[in-house]
């Protein structure tokens, strides 16, 4: 192991997350470098026997010190001195447990230095990437990110196009964003998640992804060239984003909070097929916690984000749920999140919404492209779900799989009127809604 990003572990102690996504390389600035770091533990006392302390590195293979050993890591735990009542043994014994970390390079190393399988994440060369952008030629650019752009390329030896996110190396955090997203997204593969199909380490930090034809869902919705999406369209979209988000609570080894959910960051195929992408600014919790909400520093986006985020700073689904509410209205709306055009009042897409749900006053707002062409009751239950979202109190909020059930519900209304008006289902669809989304 000479780079970083060739070894990516973490360290568990006594069967709990000490420290994830460790890479020795890039604490250290260097190969051969070792690191110092101290973990403190509380450990229960029982009696004057010795215990052993647990040290697992994951991928790697697990290290179980042995007791008797004097250079075990159990050896570092302080003697239990007991007082004459024995009260002691009660109280928790704090550990400071110092671990000295290093890579050497060692041939049976470099065939274990990539954590990901081969099967659903690739290693691609510098000179692979280089040749699919053309030397990441400014024409190549389809998406300006905030961790870098994103190109459109095509990779020879596995023939396809793909989407190159090439991200600033420069940045401390995005290199931690870098390692994040490869070992979150190499684990999920889901119909309605964009997938990670390779990455670039070559002194450079670079992600692939499967191209995705069509764009976002904002290039269709407003200040746009294309032509407009279909009532019907646009409620699948809605149905497989909130899918894809509901995997990301429910189905994924790791409970993800996606925290940027957006228009921009739902990608459509070829064939209109939505997918939830950029999970760069994803948090992740082991699965045995998926009840206890996160803390963290606030991230998002202006005009998405949770009010009550703000005031708590705690990651929960409800933060998703708030910024998938905003995006419902603007796919009613075909208008930004945030407009400073328009009047005062209208400023702000989600006040804006929940103003018109609470008036009765949606069909008057909604797009003029869309006018007459949503059933009445599609369109009143369409409206209260984004309101819904949109509570300030994120208790009042229905999970994801509830506004992925609610929006089915919509589509079917809306299929209904079709037969109603026209004897059959427009668009060539089927009633059946599971099936045919």
């Amino acid at each position: 192991v000479t780079e970083a990003g060739q070894r990516v572990f973490n360290i568990f102690i006594n069967n709990q997350t000490t420290e994830p996504l460790v890479d020795v390389i890039y604490w250290s600035g260097g190969n051969g470098i070792p690191v110092y770091r101290d973990y403190v533990l509380l450990i229960p006392s029982v009696g004057s026997s010795k215990q052993t302390l647990w040290l697992a590195l994951h991928p790697n293979e697990e290290v179980v010190p042995n007791p008797e050993s004097s250079s075990s890591l159990a050896s570092l735990k302080p003697e239990n001195k007991q007082s004459k009542k024995g009260k002691e043994n009660l109280l928790p014994t704090k550990t400071i447990i110092g671990a000295t970390l290093g890579c050497t390079t060692t041939s049976k190393e470099r065939r274990k230095a990539s954590p990901l399988p081969d099967q659903l994440c690739q290693c691609f060369t510098l000179a692979e990437i280089q040749a699919a952008t053309n030397d990441f030629d400014n024409a190549f650019i389809i998406e300006y990110g905030g961790f870098g752009n994103v190109y459109k390329g095509f990779i020879s030896r596995i023939k396809s196009e793909v989407a190159i996110k090439r991200l600033n190396s420069m940045s401390q955090q995005g290199a931690q964003e870098f390692w994040t997203e490869i070992q979150l997204l190499s684990q999920l593969r889901y119909v309605n998640l964009v997938s990670l199909m390779g990455y670039c380490n070559d002194n450079k930090m670079i992600l692939v992804y499967e191209y995705m034809a069509n764009g976002t869902l904002r290039d269709h919705l407003y200040n746009t060239k294309m032509n407009p999406l279909s009532w019907k369209q646009r409620l699948k979209i809605c149905i497989r984003a909130a899918r894809g988000l509901d995997y990301l609570y429910s189905e994924a080894i790791h409970r993800i909070i996606h925290q940027d959910v957006k228009s921009t960051n739902i990608l459509l195929d070829e064939q209109y097929v939505a997918k939830v992408s950029d999970f760069d600014l994803s948090k992740m919790s082991p699965i045995s916690m998926t009840n206890v909400p996160l803390t963290t520093v606030v991230k998002g986006t202006f005009g998405y984000m949770d009010p009550e985020y703000y005031k708590r700073l705690q990651l929960t689904e409800k933060l998703d749920v708030y910024s998938f509410g905003v995006v419902l209205f603007e796919v009613l709306f075909a208008r930004a999140a945030v407009d400073l055009e328009v009047e005062y009042s209208q400023i702000s897409l989600a006040d804006w919404g929940r103003k018109c749900v609470a008036n009765e006053s949606i069909n008057e707002s909604i797009e003029p492209f869309l006018k007459g062409k949503i059933s009445p009751s599609c369109l009143r239950t369409f409206s209260n779900i984004a309101e819904n979202c949109i509570r300030e109190n994120s208790c009042e909020r229905p999970s994801m799989n509830d506004v992925a059930k609610r929006l089915e519900l919509a589509l079917q209304m809306q299929e209904i009127e079709d037969i109603e008006q026209n004897g059959q289902v427009s668009d060539g669809a089927q009633f059946q809604v599971n099936q045919n989304i």
